[in-house]
This record gives C-alpha cells, structure tokens and sequence, in this order.
C-alpha cells in the first residue's frame, strides 16, 4: 500500500502545493490555511481512501485534525510577522480569549461524537455562507460601528472557537468578516485572526489526537485523527510561504482576492454538499 510509488508520489506534490498555497492564504487572509487544507485532504483520502486504508467513517475527522495540527506552526509564523508591524490587537486577544478556549472544547468534544457527515455538512454550509459574504463587492457588510461588549462579546468569541474546532480552521475564516461587520480595520482584523488560530489549532489538535487514539479506518501514520505525513509535507510550506502571504497583505487591495476565494469556497462547498448524496 504505502509503497505504490503512483499513488505516493502525486500525494506528496499535492500536499506539498496545498501546503503552500494555504500558507499564503494564512497570510494574506488570517485564515490559518485551514478552510484550503480541509478539504483538499477531504478529496485525497476519498479519492485514494481504499490504497490508503481510510474508512469513509474517519475520513473527515483525520482531514480536520491533520489540518489543525498545521495550522499550529502556521498560525506562530504568521502571528509574529503582523505583530511586526502592528496589526495584532492584543486587549482583543484577552478579551475574546476565553469564549474562543471554552467554544473549542465544546467543538472538538461534539466533533468527537459525530459522525463525518456532520462534520462535512458543518463545513460546506459554514464555506458557502463565508463565500457569499466575501464574495460582496462592497466587502462585509456593516452592523455596528463598534464590537459589542459584555455577553454578547463571550458569546460571539465562543462560537468562533467551536465552529472553528470543529472544521479544522484557524478562525479567521470566521473572525474576519465577523470584526469587520462591526467596523473593525480589514488589516488589523486579519493580523489578529492569525492570532486567534494560536488559540484555536493547540487545544483543538490535542483533543483530536485524543479523541482518535484507539479510532478505526485511519490512515498510516497517524496519531489520533492526526496523520503525521500529512503534516510533515504541509506544515513546512505553509510556514514557509505564510510571511510572502503577509507581505502582500499589506501592499495590495483585497477585494478581488476575496472575491477569487469566494470562488473557491463556493465550489468547494458544492462539491462536498456533492458527496454527501
């Protein structure tokens, strides 16, 4: 199985480019490579499942928690670039802190009890609704000149965190446009989602780890739902190219970068609707 140097080798240059696609993602966007990563390790292990002995049953948790686990590294390198140059708020850090820990443990506790379609089903609807509001011309739209205090506050942070745990995504995805909703600088909304996936991807990949300790149908190589070859040829991409990413965030206009994305997530969503019929 593993020594079928067909199926082995074009599996290594995937991952590799997602890798490095997802790291300029990273840093261009917030996003911590996830919402890329998910679900072309989605269509890898259903299109090479039976070779790489991945149960339809596991197959969406290993994608999750493979990409949680890049998004660790990634999320350090671009993290520390915006803080370099400002953009990285950290009284909004504190305060979103505990609602984005609180909602993790509880998506990645739901994630362990589901079955993959769920997981799937959470992560299609999540990536259209996200490509719908970013592919909008005139951006975000605006619901308040200002982020909201007290529940409301926790609330918002705690959904953050257990959607994005249980999608395998740093929490830009989800941060960005929600900040932004509320007038909150696209820069500086961005270098702080970076942030945020620090808080998200550690405790969401251990708990993934655990969950999948004794799991069946998982790919070699894995350790929980995380599958470490997956890992050892993403994550060094995306950290390498996470910095290009977030070098050019701050020197271009996003607009119809977001608006390629949406594309992306568009058809990317309907393809994973797809596969559940």
């Amino acid at each position: 199985m593993l020594g079928d140097l067909s199926v082995i080798g074009p599996l290594a240059i995937i991952m590799l480019a997602t890798g490095a696609v997802a790291g300029i993602l990273a840093g261009l966007l917030g996003v911590g490579g996830g919402i890329v990563i998910v679900p072309v390790l989605y269509h890898i292990f259903s299109r090479f499942g039976a070779e790489l002995g991945v149960a339809p049953e596991a197959l969406m948790h290993v994608a999750v928690g493979t990409s949680l686990a890049t998004i660790i590294p990634t999320s350090l390198v671009s993290a520390r670039k915006h803080n370099a140059r400002g953009a990285v708020d950290g009284v909004l850090l504190k305060s979103w802190g505990p609602g984005i820990l609180i909602g993790v443990v509880a998506g990645t506790l739901i994630a362990g009890a589901v079955q993959g379609s769920v997981l799937t089903t959470v992560f299609a609807t999540v990536a259209l609704l996200v490509a719908i509001n970013m592919a909008r011309p005139s951006g975000t739209a605006v619901l308040s000149a200002r982020l909201p205090q007290g529940l409301l506050r926790h609330l918002i942070s705690t959904i953050v965190g257990g959607f994005s745990a249980m999608m395998g995504i740093g929490g830009g995805t989800l941060s960005v446009p929600i900040l932004s909703a509320f007038s909150y600088p696209i820069r500086r909304a961005v270098g702080t989602a970076a942030a945020i996936g620090i808080i998200i991807s550690i405790p969401a990949a251990a708990g993934f780890i655990y969950e999948g300790l004794n799991a069946a149908g998982r790919p070699p190589f894995s350790l929980g739902y995380v599958n470490l070859i997956g890992f050892a040829l993403i994550a060094p991409t995306t950290m390498l190219m996470a910095p290009v990413g977030v070098k050019i965030a701050h020197s271009i206009s996003m607009v119809r970068l977001r608006q390629a994305f949406a594309l992306f997530l568009f058809l990317t969503s309907l393809r994973m609707f797809y596969g559940l019929l």
